[in-house]
């Protein structure tokens, strides 16, 4: 089992930024893919980014968003630039069983409870 948790959202501005950190509890963190999803109001939850070995991100966040982990705080983190009203949703952070990288979320084994970042325009 790997339990999550969330924390750094909140309110900003169009052109902000805020960083999102993940801490992992449980089975051996550099085990496991690692990944940022969100579900904006209204719609189905998305894929935003993750990282295995190397880091992969969905187009609507390249090039504003890193994301980064450090194993041996077992720590995800998601550095959000730029941000845009867009960018609007409950963040969650998932986890896999294994080191590949998959942007559907129900091939992910283990989630987050959310954190909620507002971007005002």
């Amino acid at each position: 089992q790997v339990q999550l948790v969330e924390s750094g959202g909140g309110l900003v501005q169009a052109g902000g930024s805020l960083r999102l950190s993940c801490a992992a509890s449980g089975r051996t963190f550099s085990w496991h893919a690692v990944g940022w999803f969100r579900q904006p109001p209204g719609k189905e939850r998305e894929y935003v980014a993750a990282i295995g070995g190397t880091p992969h991100y969905a187009e609507s966040v390249k090039g504003r968003f890193s994301i980064s982990r450090d194993n041996a705080k077992n720590t995800l983190y998601l550095q959000m630039n730029s941000l845009k009203p867009e960018d609007t949703a409950v963040y969650y952070c998932a986890a896999r069983t294994t080191l590949g990288v998959t942007t559907v979320p129900r091939n992910w084994n283990y989630w987050g409870q959310g954190t909620q970042v507002t971007v005002s325009s």
